[in-house]
């Protein structure tokens, strides 16, 4: 039998974003665990079985919406540090952009940070893949500065996972009526990257 080639959150299939969108908002108001397919259906205005004619299970949607919300991270670092002219604005760019992001993106990132354990072995390998792709970005533009005499740094991946750890707690604390704003929080975020690495 032919395994399906399902859809990804690309797709411009107004049903399939519908059902993105609604699972993204379920997953994240309710947890993983306690949506059910009729609540995203619901909320896509479609059948619980119109569930189904687009994705392999609940589970599969989470699969999709934590992958796509991995890779537009990682590319948005990558383009971010490329765009850079020395470590020191790579990483203050790439640190910035990507907490501005957890604010801008707070459905999406509270599901790419809290919910992917609750994917199958096979899906979570491939995310946790994406993570280290994720950190291996960072890590490079870190060791750069190390190699630059811009960071004094001692452990490189220690102060990664620190970097990476300092953005994530976005999604737990951040919320639209906060009194910080995207813009505010992308140059906070960048400034205590800098401070972290000791950038001179």
């Amino acid at each position: 039998m032919t395994p399906r080639t399902l859809p990804t959150p690309s797709s411009d299939s107004p049903a399939v974003m519908r059902l993105f969108d609604a699972a993204a908002d379920a997953f994240a108001a309710k947890g993983f665990h306690a949506t059910t397919t009729r609540d995203i259906a619901s909320r896509a205005g479609l059948s619980p079985a119109g569930v189904y004619v687009h994705f392999a299970s609940k589970e599969d949607l989470l699969f999709q919406l934590s992958r796509d919300g991995h890779v537009g991270a990682r590319d948005a670092m990558a383009a971010a540090a490329g765009d850079a002219d020395s470590p020191t604005e790579a990483l203050r760019q790439m640190i910035g952009r990507f907490a501005r992001w957890h604010a801008e993106e707070l459905t999406l990132a509270r599901i790419v940070q809290y919910e992917f354990r609750h994917l199958t072995d096979e899906h979570r390998h491939e995310v946790l893949d994406l993570r280290r792709e994720i950190d291996a970005v960072v890590r490079s533009v870190v060791e750069a500065g190390m190699t630059s005499g811009e960071f004094d740094v001692r452990d490189s991946h220690a102060t990664t996972l620190a970097l990476l750890s300092l953005v994530v707690d976005v999604a737990r604390w951040y919320h639209p009526g906060v009194r910080r704003t995207p813009d505010e929080i992308e140059e906070t975020y960048g400034a205590l990257a800098l401070r972290l690495v000791a950038a001179r």
